[in-house]
């Protein structure tokens, strides 16, 4: 069985998606990282007609998940490609946004940046709280701020690029540290 849906803005970089989800799919959700797509099934209850439902797996979390279709947020998508990772690192080094020095607007920001699932966002939440740290101390929600997005980019990341983790972790270090590149 094969579920399509119609997503708006799922990520900055692309503004329209049509996502389909078939069993053993892996997808990706914000607030659990990276799922596989367990089972699709058609039930009914007394009285209602059937709805189709989906079984998703959080492995991170340990968390099973039973949706209806219908009901799949919008924030469910497809894992990023490995074309599409190259370009985060790089985005990653390029970036020179400057983050808030007012720490409830910081955190509010990069709040939104980690909810909303957008790994170019959590690129720079990585960056411009990383390279805080470098010259002030991080306040309790920055780090935790600065571990999520951390964990949630490299985790995406490790998949796409088909490594691990660690190695991620590395390569996200080392486009912190390295100059943009001129254009």
């Amino acid at each position: 069985m094969i579920v399509k849906y119609f997503l708006f803005g799922v990520y900055s970089k692309i503004k329209e998606n049509i996502i389909t989800i078939n069993q053993g799919d892996r997808i990706y959700h914000p607030g659990y990282g990276i799922g596989i797509v367990k089972l699709i099934s058609n039930k009914s209850f007394v009285g209602e007609k059937k709805t189709t439902f989906i079984q998703l797996y959080f492995a991170r979390n340990g968390l099973t998940w039973q949706v209806p279709a219908n009901n799949i947020p919008s924030t469910i998508r497809n894992i990023i490609s490995a074309t599409e990772a190259r370009k985060i690192i790089s985005h990653l080094q390029s970036w020179k946004g400057k983050v808030s020095e007012q720490w409830k607007v910081r955190a509010t920001a990069n709040q939104a940046a980690i909810a909303i699932g957008d790994p170019y966002r959590y690129a720079e939440v990585v960056k411009g709280l990383s390279l805080m740290k470098e010259h002030s101390t991080l306040s309790a929600t920055d780090l935790k701020h600065l571990s999520l997005g951390l964990e949630f980019l490299c985790e995406e990341l490790a998949e796409a690029l088909n490594k691990t983790q660690e190695r991620v972790g590395e390569l996200i270090k080392d486009a912190i540290a390295s100059p943009p590149a001129v254009a």
